[in-house]
């Protein structure tokens, strides 16, 4: 029987999915997590060693979990034993043990004990791997998409070491899909195979770091294939057929990435939190990098809004943290969420305004000195020299108000900040004004 259908022909029920052909025998063929792989690293040194222990890898879908759990147990001659906790419980813990208890005595080998969603046991199941991770009779290795700090109880994450495994960059992900075309023995290699830039690009970006996704997507575009004198054709038809996700226009590097991210700046500053979501979907949908827009969104919070709402920029920066901790897709809805508080909130630029006046002096005046009374004197020499001489300590002073210059001599009328009557700046305003009436009162 050959390895594959011929075109037209139903796959056979017992042929397994490429992406399981695909997976990696060995840290060679292994791509992607170098900073678990490669040479010198954590991983790299248990395979040449052999020196096993308890494992929780926690990362997203498809970037190699289970794999490394495999190729750990195959290159230490260990014996590999995985199961799910969605539907494993105490009972097939015990057998499992047992199992492993008895290949130990019989044969010296240890079992590799791969658990995938470990979350999703409670902490009596939990609870019950502990004895025997303490004996070495199993080696515990959890996959778990969800953080371990609160999802495993704290008597075994103790005796695990945790390791974090990131999404797979888009040059992988091409990667990945190349070789699986190309590999005569498990992948589509026996066949004569042209996949277009295009459509290559788009499994690569729609595949969100997902490697197993990413070759469903090429065994189904596979399929759908029109052959043509003994070639199959993947287009970009194709790929979007098989995603069942159409390709949007876009080019992160041309005019079209800057067309779209100010008009998302734009629908920001224009308060319309219905255009600014439609704009950062779009940049999304079409592959741009999530934390360059979290970037943008953080910008905009300190020159657009400012402290007319001092909590734009907690937002803006709580939503790049939460994209940067969950991934994508599911970071993209933090993005989200922070779009539609900064379009709604008031605006301000007053804090760019003065940023600017004050870059203009500091460019125009130089390194001008700084005036004597408000230098530090730490030495007796700079106290005898006037260092700190004529400082006024605010809080010595009602209300904590003084008249004093903090500012070089030529600059010390310049005012560049005006608060604007939006928003929480309408409160600053009140504030400076009336700081400012009561040193003009004093002078």
């Amino acid at each position: 029987m050959e390895l594959f259908p011929k075109y037209g022909e139903k796959s056979s029920k017992g042929r397994p999915p490429l992406a399981d052909r695909m997976r990696p025998r060995n840290l060679d063929e292994f791509i992607g997590q170098r900073h678990l792989v490669g040479p010198g690293k954590i991983l790299r040194r248990v395979v040449e060693t052999g020196e096993l222990f308890s494992i929780i890898f926690w990362g997203p879908p498809g970037t190699g979990k289970t794999t490394l759990a495999r190729i750990i147990a195959e290159a230490t001659g260990s014996s590999f034993v995985s199961f799910s906790a969605v539907l494993s419980g105490v009972k097939e813990i015990r057998d499992v043990v047992r199992e492993a208890e008895e290949i130990f005595r019989t044969r010296g080998k240890r079992t590799v004990l791969l658990v995938d969603e470990i979350h999703r046991f409670n902490k009596a199941q939990q609870d019950a791997f502990l004895p025997f991770v303490e004996k070495g009779i199993i080696v515990l290795m959890g996959a778990t998409t969800e953080n371990p700090s609160f999802e495993i109880n704290s008597a075994l994450l103790s005796r695990c070491k945790v390791l974090m495994l990131q999404p797979l960059s888009v040059d992988e992900i091409r990667e990945i899909i190349t070789r699986a075309i190309n590999d005569q023995e498990r992948g589509f290699g026996k066949y004569r195979i042209v996949i277009a830039p295009d459509a290559l690009e788009h499994m690569a970006l729609s595949s969100y770091g997902d490697a197993r996704r990413a070759l469903n997507t090429l065994e189904a575009a596979f399929f759908l294939a029109e052959e043509d004198k003994g070639v199959r054709m993947i287009n970009l038809k194709t790929a979007e057929e098989a995603l069942q996700k159409k390709i949007l226009l876009y080019d992160k590097s041309g005019e079209e990435h800057y067309n779209l991210i100010s008009a998302f700046h734009k629908a920001l500053r224009g308060s319309d939190p219905d255009a600014s979501l439609y704009w950062l979907v779009r940049m999304l949908e079409a592959g741009e990098d999530p934390l360059y827009i979290a970037r943008r969104m953080i910008r905009f919070a300190s020159e657009d809004i400012g402290n007319a709402d001092p909590w734009a920029l907690v937002i803006a920066v709580a939503a790049k943290e939460a994209y940067d901790f969950v991934g994508s897709p599911e970071g993209h809805l933090a993005l989200a969420q922070a779009a539609i508080y900064l379009a709604c909130a008031p605006k301000s630029n007053a804090i760019y305004t003065a940023y600017l006046h004050a870059e203009d002096d500091v460019r125009k005046y130089g390194s001008l000195p700084v005036p004597m009374h408000i230098r530090n004197a730490p030495t007796e020499l700079m106290e005898k020299l006037g260092y700190g001489k004529g400082y006024r300590y605010p809080h010595e002073f009602p209300d904590a108000v003084v008249e004093q210059s903090y500012m070089p001599d030529p600059l010390k009328e310049k005012i560049y900040y005006f608060p604007r009557e939006r928003g929480f700046e309408k409160e600053l305003a009140e504030r400076l004004n009336i700081i400012r009436e009561k040193i003009r009162k004093k002078k």
